[in-house]
């Protein structure tokens, strides 16, 4: 929410104010009492400046905002307990062209080069805020063409010194923001590994400690699937699913992330790193086994430009005993369908995006272009890489959010279906090169 601006007076304006009022004439000033004089006016100038620049930062941050609050609840609202109670939601519909021949009922949805129009997503938001108790609360809901299930569901709290606890099923901290690096709706591998934007079942408490902002979070478990087809992929976010019911499920996991904001200079920058460690609970013959992920991340912002950058190592350490029958590759599932993704490996991601505010045109508040590559670099030798390149933009006004996009993949579940699916994160033994150029119509209500 952008505050608005309000009138005050400056250090040094005061000073100035005191220095004149002082007749010239009623008493000889010393050399001494001049440059003291002198000196605070210095001070009071250092410090004007100093907040000249707090102020065009947030500004800039303000003007960052814009992007998001379009996809906002800005529903009906209810007093409730002593708070307020928001109503909102969103539909979505997509269409998709590319490199897709006869359907084939995967995660693209997509048939025949033709191209095809789709329902895309029907959410419900319930978002619940307390300013005099500090209680908070978020809640949403998905319905997608034949499944449905639970997105967030978490209680939480503001504690007076700036810090957050949520309990629920609440964004697992990792990476330099919710998304990764992406502005895409395709957002980056990260995504489809689980290592950006996902939702578990535990507890986070946040806190911003000077110029650090600090994130510690343990997770029970998954967040659980929903209804659908499929015995445990009917979910939004990526995590190690049991689809044959002997195989692993996600437990007792623990993320730490800090984050370091340089807010001096032309350029903002946000340093940090991510770690995640968690154990894979065996519903089978196979041995438990465990998980980690280790990641460091940047953000630079210079005027409406922003650079994300990230590096990931991540290992899914499993039984060669379980059901997919070796210890290379890991059962991984959502949107109602289960694939497979390499147990090693590296992911280098980085996005430009630039935001740009289009008062002169009266159906478009800004627009977002981006250029986006990230790709899975796998350990083992056999395997071969997955690549993902991402040239779009993303369009507000209003509760508008649309997205065109033109996405390249050699291995990618989304992007083309003339190779096989589910290899394309693992051992990608074809690796093509293959397109989809993507619209996203979406209404935030």
């Amino acid at each position: 929410m952008m505050r608005p601006f309000k009138t005050r007076s400056t250090p040094i304006a005061l000073a100035v104010a005191a220095a004149l009022s002082v007749p010239l004439g009623a008493h000889a000033q010393s050399a001494a009492e001049l440059k003291a004089r002198i000196s605070e006016l210095e001070q009071a100038l250092a410090q004007t400046q100093s907040q000249l620049k707090e102020a065009k930062a947030n500004e800039a941050a303000s003007q960052e905002q814009l992007a998001s609050a379009s996809k906002a609840p800005v529903g009906p609202s209810f007093d409730i307990l002593g708070g307020t109670l928001k109503v909102g939601g969103a539909i979505r519909a997509n269409y998709a062209i590319g490199d897709y021949g006869k359907y084939s009922g995967y995660p693209t949805r997509a048939e025949r080069d033709g191209g095809n129009f789709t329902l895309d997503t029907y959410r419900v938001n319930l978002d619940y805020a307390n300013n005099t108790n500090g209680v908070i609360g978020k809640l949403e809901y998905r319905f997608y063409n034949g499944y449905h299930f639970l997105h967030t569901g978490w209680l939480g709290y503001n504690f007076d010194d700036g810090g957050q606890i949520q309990v629920g099923v609440n964004r697992v901290p990792f990476g330099p923001g919710p998304y990764g690096v992406s502005q895409s709706w395709f957002f980056d591998q990260h995504y489809y590994v689980g290592l950006a934007d996902d939702m578990d079942l535990g507890v986070k408490y946040t806190k911003p400690i000077g110029n650090w902002t600090v994130d510690a979070a343990y997770y029970l478990s998954d967040e659980g699937t929903g209804a659908g087809k499929s015995r445990d992929s009917a979910r939004y976010s990526y995590d190690v699913v049991n689809e044959s019911g002997d195989g692993y499920e996600e437990e007792n996991q623990v993320n730490l992330r800090a984050i370091y904001h340089f807010k001096d200079g032309a350029v903002k920058t946000d340093l940090g790193g991510s770690l995640m460690y968690g154990k894979l609970n065996s519903q089978g013959a196979q041995d438990d086994g465990d998980r980690w992920a280790a990641s460091a991340h940047m953000v630079n912002k210079w005027n409406n430009f922003t650079l994300a950058t990230q590096l990931t190592r991540y290992s899914f350490n499993v039984d060669k005993d379980q059901p997919l029958g070796n210890d290379k590759v890991v059962q991984f599932g959502a949107f109602d369908f289960g694939t497979e993704v390499a147990a090693k490996g590296w992911i280098p991601a980085v996005s430009l995006s630039y935001y740009k505010e289009t008062p002169s045109i009266a159906w478009l508040d800004y627009v977002i272009p981006y250029i986006e590559y990230s790709s899975i670099v796998k350990s083992e030798s056999s395997f071969k890489n997955s690549d993902l390149m991402t040239l779009g933009a993303a369009w507000g006004h209003g509760g508008w959010y649309i997205y065109t996009e033109w996405a390249r993949s050699n291995g990618n579940d989304f992007v083309g279906n003339e190779t096989s699916f589910a290899d394309r994160l693992a051992a990608n033994s074809q690796r093509d090169w293959q397109n989809r150029f993507n619209i996203n119509l979406g209404y935030y209500f």
